[in-house]
Parts: structure tokens; sequence; C-alpha cells
């Protein structure tokens, strides 16, 4: 089953990694500079909405990373790095209504596109698309803005 991943904002999933003074945290990306999702992360996403539908299902589906379609990256290779931005936040003191000091956080964000990925080793179809359904965010802050998805499932 080919699932897609349409980001309606910027996101985030992180590579665990800096980029020095430039970002506090950094987007994963493969060999040649592009962003992707690993499929562990959407796998623990359906296991959490799974849980809801059904709490006694073991998830046994394989899940691949997701990527963007081959044509865009070729199409946008050598202007890729135009697909990231940098997002900036502070942590605000509740008393003095300022910013904390040292609270400055710089992380790169990924402009909204659509990534596409496989899963595999379907063991209840309806259940998984049910369990799709429930994501509505991805990634780093996703409860504060960033990561707002729509996931597809093309049954071809």
């Amino acid at each position: 089953m080919i699932i897609s991943i349409k980001f309606l904002d910027y996101w985030h999933v992180s590579s665990g990694e800096s980029a020095g003074d430039l970002y506090d945290a950094t987007v994963l990306k493969d060999e040649h500079g592009f962003a992707y999702i690993g499929g562990k992360t959407l796998k623990g996403l359906v296991k959490e909405a799974m849980s809801y539908i059904d709490k006694d299902y073991k998830l046994k589906e394989s899940f691949s990373n997701f990527e963007l379609a081959l044509a865009t990256k070729e199409h946008i290779k050598e202007t890729k790095e135009f697909l990231y931005k940098k997002v900036s936040s502070t942590a605000i003191d509740s008393k003095t209504k300022m910013a904390k000091d040292k609270s400055l956080r710089d992380i790169e964000v990924v402009i909204p596109l659509t990534l596409y990925g496989e899963v595999t080793n379907i063991h209840d179809k309806a259940k998984l698309e049910k369990a799709l359904k429930f994501i509505k965010r991805l990634g780093l802050n996703r409860n504060r803005g960033l990561g707002r998805c729509e996931i597809g499932v093309d049954n071809d």
C-alpha cells in the first residue's frame, strides 16, 4: 500500500544533530540532501493511533522511509536549499513576560510538500487505514504548530 504524507505547514523530523551556530536542530536528510521521514517514525504514530482503535492489535506492518517523489527530486536537485527555512523560538518567563536568558533556539524546518512511502505485510487494512486517519500532525513541535499533515492511501 502506497501512503502519501502531505504537509500543510513547515515540519521538522530531527536528525538528532545541530549545525553549529546556524541551527540547534537539523532535519533528517538523505545522502543527497533531501529531507525524509524514517519508517519507524510513522510506525510509532500508527501504533499510538491503533491503541485507540484496538488496544490488543499487534502492529506487524513494515513501513518504508517516506521521501519526495523521484521526479520531484530530479526537478529540484539544483535548488533543494530552498526546501529549508529557519524557525526561532524562545521561552518566556511567565512573571516578567520577557524572554528567558539563553533560551533562544533555532531549528531547521522543511517547507510544506508531499512525501511517499510504502506499507507492507498488512494484517488488517481497514484498521490500518482508520489509524492513519487519526494522524493529523507529525514531527517536532507538532503540538505547537509544526507538522500539520494529511495522510492519503493509494489502494491500487
